[in-house]
């Protein structure tokens, strides 16, 4: 088998603190960081983006080992993880900075990311509305939202929101690399 170097992937699928909770537990990811892609400002932060007036949705930059896990495995479980068919809103988070959407970096990532979302529409009976688009920028999140799960996992969004996100993918117990 042929040994393949580290890749990126970056996906958006409601707040960035529940994605990178989420493939921080993942078997092959050895990075999950958060920032802000798909927009139109320049190095924004995250108040602006968070006023929904930038075009950036909160995403997730994710480094991975293609040896251990494949770029069509995470966006299955991308799809799993999140409500792909509301637009603008993962539960009570709302607005175009929690839309769901995966930048892609090649020619072929975009055709892995068209044929997972349509495999995905095959499990709900509302259309997919995942954004599939160009990766133009990645903006690193400010530091206080790197790892926040794992640094406040007491808080109230951690509590009623990562938690069970964790819970419902059997992530609940794991811990991160």
């Amino acid at each position: 088998m042929e040994n393949k170097p580290q890749a990126e992937a970056v996906i958006g699928g409601g707040c960035f603190w529940c994605v990178e909770a989420v493939y921080e537990r993942i078997d092959g990811i050895t990075s999950a960081v958060s920032g802000y892609a798909g927009g139109t400002v320049e190095n924004p932060s995250y108040e602006q983006v968070s006023a929904g007036r930038t075009g950036h949705a909160e995403v997730v930059k994710l480094t991975y080992d293609p040896n251990v896990i494949s770029y069509r495995e995470i966006l299955d479980l991308f799809f799993t993880a999140h409500d792909p068919t509301t637009v603008n809103r993962q539960g009570a988070d709302v607005g175009p900075q929690y839309r769901s959407i995966i930048l892609y970096t090649d020619e072929e990532q975009r055709r892995i990311a068209e044929e997972a979302k349509a495999a995905a529409g095959k499990n709900f009976d509302r259309p997919v509305v995942t954004q599939i688009v160009p990766l133009k920028t990645f903006y690193l999140a400010e530091e206080y939202h790197q790892d926040y799960y794992d640094n406040n996992p007491f808080a109230g969004y951690c509590s009623y929101v990562i938690q069970p996100k964790l819970r419902k993918l059997g992530l609940e117990w794991r811990s991160i690399k």
